[in-house]
């Protein structure tokens, strides 16, 4: 580290209120610029990614503990009092640490690559999940419509745990966007399009994800190229958006093998 740690023990420290807004709203880090990263795992995950915190926030006794475990590159050191750093957090059991990353530029979208569009998805987890599998499987590439949850939330992050690094994302987008791809897009169905164990999956392809409760919407699903179906011999009537998502893109990755 270049100095010292910077200390907080007062709730009305003016640094401490940035980063409670931070942590606890969904949209603060377009305002400020810079995202919340909270807990060790995917601190760490950034880390291995490359990526470089402007700051690194430790609760107290935790950072006494494991101060000589991190490296150089973490940014300034901020220091927070036990108790303030559990009001800080956002998690049910509170994390020790967190980073703030600077908020990567909003990257142009790349016609030819192998992509995944959100489509109004909303809950946090299942983005985050969704981002999971798009890195596992080889689409780099993530396009969210307007109304789907904020890429780069605190919730999100956590349940993404490190695929946002290696993504390209692209949020806040309309769907006339989408025309500017060159690659086909699929929409799953639950009553069109081939199953997708028997599927011809073209690649480079684009897989449209929809609403948890509307699904796709009608105007994207009629720029699909294909539509397609999971079986589903137990019989539900639907299964979860980032269950779907798992399967069709783990399909696309295996078709490519």
């Amino acid at each position: 580290m270049t100095s010292g740690p910077q200390t907080i023990s007062s709730r009305e420290n003016a640094l401490l209120k940035e980063l409670h807004r931070l942590a606890h709203d969904n949209t603060a880090y377009r305002k400020q610029g810079r995202v919340w990263l909270e807990g060790d795992h995917l601190c760490r995950a950034a880390l291995q990614r490359g990526q470089q915190p402007s700051h690194a926030v430790f609760q107290a006794s935790y950072w006494s503990a494991t101060s000589a475990q991190w490296p150089d590159a973490i940014g300034k050191v901020v220091v927070v009092d036990d108790a303030l750093f559990g009001q800080l957090s956002s998690l049910e059991s509170p994390a020790r640490m967190a980073f703030l990353l600077p908020l990567p530029p909003a990257p142009a979208l790349q016609p030819g690559d192998a992509s995944v569009v959100l489509d109004g998805v909303q809950d946090a987890g299942n983005v985050g999940a969704i981002l999971r599998s798009a890195a596992a499987f080889g689409f780099r590439q993530v396009l969210a419509l307007k109304g789907t949850a904020a890429l780069w939330s605190p919730k999100v992050l956590r349940a993404g745990m490190g695929a946002h690094f290696g993504l390209h994302l692209v949020e806040g987008l309309e769907a006339a966007a989408l025309a500017a791809l060159q690659v086909p897009l699929l929409a799953t169905s639950s009553h069109q399009g081939d199953f997708l164990h028997q599927a011809k999956l073209p690649w480079p392809c684009g897989w449209v994800f929809g609403h948890e409760g509307q699904g796709v919407s009608a105007a994207l699903a009629a720029r699909a190229a294909g539509h397609v179906r999971i079986i589903q011999p137990g019989g539900e009537e639907s299964l979860n958006v980032a269950a779907a998502a798992a399967i069709c893109l783990h399909a696309s990755a295996a078709a490519r093998a």
